[in-house]
């Protein structure tokens, strides 16, 4: 029998040292940690995400949710961001993150993703990008037509191909990750890669032992580098004796939702 999954977790958002407001939103209550990056211009971008948390508000506070449950939530946030009206460009926001979910008496992370926000996953010392990034760029590298250290320097950057809103009609892909003792998931807005590269959010995420500290640090270096966005950072750490028996258990069980080609958004 799996035992109980206990969790500590830290946050840390600013926004940043050239824009005027902080756009981006998060939740970070168990059994879900999600960051959400508003689009359409100042108050529409922060209305946006703070529309899309919302939509999982409900389902925080409890020890664990199904896969059903965040896809309704989905449906829930996208309605919210939906109801948005502005005399600009359409309200969007990406949105990444991880819940807790129990099934057949294991414990596993549902990792969502739409938008180019990101997950990580810190497991035996070794990070891994959970997330896959909708984006112009990340298209361009995954049919080699650009590098991925170049991927930071395109003038495409900020073009992202799925959303919550933005006139896009795009679901999140979804992962479904058994969780082990001593996983430390992370969760950030593009503020943070855009600034630090996978190295330095490695050594970041090593050398801090508290998820506070490290979200904190990761958030402080994104800025010194240069915070030319705003940046959210979200800790997450596992603790507890989970079952570590099965060797299937060490591998991600991946399960990305089909979904059909969008609109572009332009940040």
């Amino acid at each position: 029998m799996t035992r109980a999954l206990e969790l500590a977790w830290g946050v840390g958002s600013d926004r940043g040292l050239r824009r005027a407001v902080n756009e981006d939103s998060f939740l970070a209550t168990p059994p879900l940690f999600l960051v959400a990056d508003g689009m359409g211009g100042h108050e529409a971008g922060a209305e946006a995400s703070r529309a899309a948390i919302e939509g999982f508000r409900a389902l925080a506070g409890r020890d664990s949710v199904s896969v059903e449950e965040i896809e309704a939530a989905f449906v829930d946030a996208v309605a919210g961001v939906s109801a948005i009206v502005t005399e600009r460009a359409a309200a969007g926001t990406t949105l990444a993150g991880a819940a807790v979910c129990e099934q057949g008496g294991e414990v596993y992370w549902l990792v969502l993703n739409i938008g180019d926000s990101r997950t990580y996953r810190l497991q035996g010392g070794t990070l891994e990008q959970i997330s896959v990034d909708h984006s112009a760029v990340q298209d361009l590298v995954e049919r080699g037509e650009l590098a991925q250290e170049d991927a930071e320097r395109h003038p495409e950057r900020n073009v992202v191909t799925r959303a919550v809103g933005a006139g896009s009609v795009g679901v999140p892909d979804y992962w479904l990750l058994p969780a082990r003792a001593g996983d430390r998931l992370m969760i950030c807005s593009d503020g943070l890669p855009k600034e630090l590269s996978f190295d330095q959010i490695l050594e970041a995420l090593r050398a801090e032992v508290s998820p506070q500290a490290a979200a904190t640090r990761l958030v402080h270096e994104a800025l010194v580098h240069g915070g030319r966005d705003n940046v959210t950072v979200v800790v997450v750490d596992a603790h507890g004796a989970l079952d570590e028996t099965d060797d299937e258990q060490t591998q991600p069980v991946a399960s990305p939702v089909p979904s059909t080609q969008t609109k572009e958004s332009t940040w």
